[in-house]
């Protein structure tokens, strides 16, 4: 490969640039809930255009293009909302459109056990793959939530998760080797073409799995250093001032804001200010509190009643 082949993607690059280097992208934008449309604009323009964040979207990209890639700016949020739209993809739409095309292509009329087990076969998988990623949407997901709410659960952390992971395309691959291998069939165009919808499955599972693997899971282990910290410091300063009480007014409102996901621009034009005075006071704060992520200190400002927790509706 040229060494030109691994410079990574930029959020400063044209979209359709990164598509038509690789077509796999389509998939990263619907899952963080990018449309087409989008004429000659960069990553970062459509990202802000989107409400998406752009650092994740790039990381994602880099990586499931064999590119160097970086945690540095992921944001955990962006992630767990990709994570959960590409769950919702698999089991409302990809793995029900592959049942229907089996169906279509294998010979269920009676005259042979092999294609109700075949279809049996692929219906437990589907079983497997349903309840592997309900797991992560009500169990790992909602404990990183709780995580940043600065609640730390002391009997579960993502390496509990990390060390149960396993990789739930294997079991297409077998199905895909069985039909390949034993199913017979005259006229095979339709069978074939379920196959090919099979193994691109198989490696978009694959790919997802890594991305939770080698993303996911170390950008969470990060999260739950910080609100270690953070909750230890809290614990500390309950007989203590209040941390906030060393933070300038306008400070706490810079803190507020970083809280509630806002960009440095996004402050400056909401507080009257220049993004460079932004930029000194966010300098300041890290200082003074030890806290440098925007994660860190959306904690912060959690445990310090800086901000509010969204109210949520009941179900």
């Amino acid at each position: 490969m040229e060494q030109n082949d691994m410079k990574p993607y930029s959020v400063t690059d044209r979209m359709r640039e990164i598509i038509s280097d690789n077509h796999l992208i389509l998939m990263v934008m619907s899952r963080f809930g990018i449309s087409l449309g989008f004429g000659d604009k960069t990553v970062e323009e459509i990202c802000a255009e989107t409400g998406t964040d752009a650092n994740t979207f790039i990381a994602v990209a880099n990586f499931i293009s064999n590119k160097p890639y970086s945690l540095e700016k992921v944001d955990v949020k962006s992630l767990i909302d990709y994570l959960k739209r590409a769950h919702t993809y698999f089991l409302d739409f990809n793995l029900p459109h592959i049942r229907r095309k089996l169906i279509e292509s294998i010979d269920c009329s009676g005259r042979d056990h092999v294609a109700m087990l075949i279809l049996k076969f692929f219906d437990e998988y589907v079983t497997e793959v349903r309840n592997h990623m309900e797991y992560e949407n009500t169990r790992v997901f909602t404990y990183v939530d709780s995580l940043l709410k600065g609640e730390k659960n002391p009997e579960y952390n993502i390496r509990v998760f990390a060390g149960k992971h396993h990789h739930i395309e294997t079991r297409l691959k077998e199905l895909k080797d069985i039909i390949i291998r034993y199913y017979p069939q005259q006229s095979s165009d339709k069978l074939n073409a379920t196959l090919f919808d099979i193994i691109n499955c198989e490696q978009d599972l694959k790919s997802h799995c890594l991305v939770e693997d080698c993303i996911f899971v170390p950008v969470v282990e990060k999260v739950e250093q910080l609100a270690a910290t953070v909750i230890e410091q809290h614990d500390f300063a309950a007989t203590q001032p209040s941390e906030a009480e060393n933070l300038s007014p306008r400070e706490v409102e810079i803190v507020g804001c970083v809280a509630r996901g806002m960009s440095n621009k996004e402050i400056a034009d909401e507080l009257c200010v220049s993004i460079n005075t932004v930029t000194t006071h966010r300098r300041n704060i890290s200082s003074k509190l030890g806290i440098h992520s925007p994660v860190g200190l959306a904690i912060y400002a959690i445990i310090n009643k800086i901000i509010d927790l969204p109210s949520q509706n009941p179900e």
